[in-house]
Formats: structure tokens, sequence, C-alpha cells
């Protein structure tokens, strides 16, 4: 590692299984994602009813291949989870108890034969929060993961719902870290050009999540739960001016669950930096701080970062305190790590 400016600590990248079972024909039912290995080192995402899904390289399942990828961008630890679309929150929760296993099985094999270079988080049960909790603890007591990634809703039901409070308490004793994670997007239907649930959708996601927790009450009955949105917290910065107006004029509607205004919450939670646009950035960084706030990629996939913060390494505007911040001091803190444990001088 020497010459290198910076330690960096991507908190937000994906891996899947090369090889799993048919869970169409496994669990008897259909709506499940499989790989389609069509040529060397890609393969197709298709849904079970033969629909593409999309399109992925062997950065998507081999370690050896990820791992050349953080060399050349100097990339010390990646923090790795699942793909949402394996969520399988429709499925039967037994099922997607059994699947959530299998996932969290491998990712735990990967990151014990590179324990200097991943991470991971693993994949639970949402639409089952018992089962979920239960899932969250093997993850941490039995496969050494450091938390779980979880979607900005479950089977359309926001976070803030009551069912998911023993989710919310185990994570909270357990001190795992979570990210959220957009997927099924809302008004995904009526949006299908453009990209724009990708462009559009995903970006709302990760608003919509963040004000139901907190117009839910979810940070103050759990205070010390520790949640990370992706996507640089989405559409909820740049419109928190509005959110905060819509609770100070319509307490009636907006304050009924929650025991502060929405501006109070701001230090209850981390994004990542996934922003595209040093300005956003900037931004980001006077509303929430630079402690709170992670460098990460969406690895492998285009919208993501795949230049790996060179946009935070090049700005001028920042210092060098704060961009070693950003790129690994917020991870280690968010996920409990010492970087030293990771990181050979």
């Amino acid at each position: 590692m020497k010459g290198k400016d910076f330690v960096k600590i991507d908190i937000h990248a994906h891996i899947m299984p090369e090889h799993y079972p048919d869970l169409k024909t496994k669990f008897g039912y259909g709506g499940f994602i499989y790989l389609d290995h069509h040529k060397q080192d890609a393969a197709r995402m298709m849904k079970d009813d033969g629909t593409f899904f999309r399109e992925i390289g062997r950065n998507c399942w081999d370690p050896e291949w990820i791992i050349r990828d953080m060399d050349a961008h100097g990339v010390d630890v990646m923090v790795l989870c699942t793909i949402p679309v394996l969520f399988s929150y429709w499925a039967k929760p037994e099922d997607c108890l059994e699947w959530s296993r299998f996932l969290n099985d491998h990712l735990a094999e990967v990151v014990q034969k590179h324990p200097r270079r991943f991470i991971g988080l693993g994949t639970v049960p949402m639409q089952a929060p018992d089962l979920a909790a239960q899932e969250l603890e093997r993850c941490m007591t039995e496969l050494a993961l450091k938390g779980a990634e979880i979607g900005t809703n479950v089977n359309q039901k926001n976070l803030h719902e009551q069912e998911f409070y023993p989710f919310w308490e185990k994570a909270q004793a357990l001190n795992a870290s979570l990210l959220v994670h957009p997927w099924e997007m809302m008004g995904e239907a009526d949006m299908k050009k453009y990209w724009l649930p990708w462009l559009v959708g995903m970006p709302a996601e990760c608003s919509r999540a963040i004000c139901s927790m907190i117009f839910g009450g979810i940070f103050d009955k759990f205070p010390q739960l520790k949640v990370m949105f992706c996507h640089g917290g989405g559409a909820f910065p740049s419109t928190l001016g509005r959110i905060q107006h819509g609770y100070d004029c319509r307490p009636d509607l907006c304050a009924i669950d929650v025991q502060s205004a929405p501006r109070d919450y701001i230090r209850n939670f981390w994004v990542d930096g996934i922003t595209h646009d040093l300005k956003t950035l900037e931004f980001l960084i006077d509303l929430m701080g630079a402690d709170r706030i992670a460098y990460g990629t969406d690895y492998p996939f285009p919208l993501g970062d795949l230049e790996h913060g060179a946009f935070i390494e090049q700005a001028a505007s920042m210092s060098l305190e704060t961009k070693q911040q950003l790129l690994a001091g917020t991870a280690a803190e968010f996920l409990g790590i010492q970087i030293q444990d990771y990181i050979s001088r």
C-alpha cells in the first residue's frame, strides 16, 4: 500500500454467488432471479418467467476479480452485501429465511477467505421481523458479519410500522450496522421509460425510508440504532426544507408520532457519499458533517461510482482530514472497526 495518499473503505458494494439452486423448482413457485451464464465471464440475471433483468460481469461474483479492481483503484477494504433484487421479501417467510441463510453463508465464506479486504453485511427476511431478527443475530454471532442490508420498504410497507419493532430492537441490542438500500421503487410501473425508476425512483425511495423512520419515531424508540441510507440519502437532503416546513405547518399530520422536528434527527443516521457531484457532496457535508458520510461506490454497477472516490480525492475544496474522514473514518466508526486491523502500512 506504499505511496497511497488515503486509506479507502468502500461502504457500499455488491456480490452474489456464481451458482445457486433453481429456486422456482426448490420452493415450488416463481418470482426468483436465476443466472444465465451465456458467455465466459458474464451472465444474464433473469426472472424465472424468462424476463431479462440485468447483464453482469464476473466481478459481480468472483472475489479475485473484485480485489483486482480494488487494487487498481487503491481501495483497501470493501463492504459487500447482496443485490437488492435478491431480497425476495415477497416469498414465503420460511423460504426467504432459507435463501437468506444461503446468501449469508456464501458472503461469510468470501469474507473468511479475504478477511483484510472484505467486510460483510447480510440479508434477512424482513417480511417476517422475528425471523429477520433471528437471522441478523446468526449473521453477527456465527458468521462474523457486521450487520445487514435491508430494503427501503418491505412489500410496500414503510419502515416505521410497528411490526418491525422486534427487528429494530434486536439490531440495537447487537449494535448491528444496517445499510438501507432502495428497491421496488414506488411509481416504477408509471415511469418505465428513460431508466426513470433508477434515476427518480431510487432517490425518492431513500427519502421515503428516512422520512418514515423519522416521523414514525423509530429514532426516538431506538436511539442507539445504527442506520446508513444509500445514495447520499437520495432526495431527502435536498428536500429537507420542504419536509421541515411540512412538519411546522401541518403538525396535525406530521408530528403525531415523533418527538422532535425533522432537522433534529440529522445526526441520528448516516449516508453513503454516492452523489456523483462534488457540490452535492459539499452540501451534504455542510448539512450532516463529514463524520456522517462514508465513501461508497455501489460497485460493480454502472450507476455507481466506478472511479472509486476519485472526485473526493481530487477535490481542491476539501482538507486532507475531511477526505480521509469520508474515505475511511466514517465507515470505520459506523461499522465499529479499527482501521489498523485491516490496513498494513
